[in-house]
């Protein structure tokens, strides 16, 4: 709007009024046209500071997450390549049979090994699996390695175990290896 000349408003009192007012109001509205751009760019700002905020502590989070899997899991790799050290030492125990004056020695070697091997996985969150002939198949936690129809048994029971199996803390490292019965008489 355009300066009002003093001259003008001696002619016309009215006029200058009216002038005044609308210059007044002008003022006001460029006030508030202002004071809302800032008020958009405030809340546009809070928004981005609130998205980073919740961003950064989902990473913190995360990286929690990932630190303490970190930790129960990453030596899973080297517990799975133990295991078959475990099966052997348990395979040497069988076969050794019963103590002799010849074989006392190496047998309590033997024992002394597993227990101690036995111990380690412990400590480290290793559970042993070790299901029993008769106990009922448990696909979470058994591999059936063959299916047989034995007398006296139950479809779905434990009638062998090949291998025992292993949990790392909550997750199966390795399953138990059974035979199945699969006699429905």
């Amino acid at each position: 709007m355009a300066e009002p000349k003093d001259d003008d408003f001696l002619d016309d009192p009215e006029r200058a009024e009216a002038e005044a007012r609308a210059f007044e109001t002008e003022e006001i509205d460029d006030a508030d046209v202002e004071l809302e751009t800032l008020r958009a760019e405030r809340d546009e700002m809070k928004d981005k500071w609130m998205r980073a905020l919740a961003d950064a502590e989902n990473s913190r989070k995360r990286a929690d997450k990932q630190r303490r899997e970190a930790e129960q899991y990453g030596g899973s790799k080297l517990a799975r390549d133990m295991l078959p050290v475990y099966d052997n030492l348990k395979r040497a125990l069988e076969a050794a049979g019963d103590k002799t004056e010849e074989n006392t020695a190496l047998l309590e070697g033997i024992e002394l090994t597993m227990r101690e091997l036995s111990n380690t996985f412990r400590k480290h969150g290793l559970v042993v699996i070790s299901p029993a002939v008769g106990d009922k198949f448990d696909p979470n936690q058994h591999e059936a390695m063959f299916e047989a129809p034995v007398p006296g048994t139950k479809a779905g029971e434990i009638i062998q175990v090949s291998a025992e199996g292993f949990m790392l803390h909550d997750r199966l490292l390795r399953p138990a290896q059974v035979g199945v019965s699969s006699f429905t008489g």
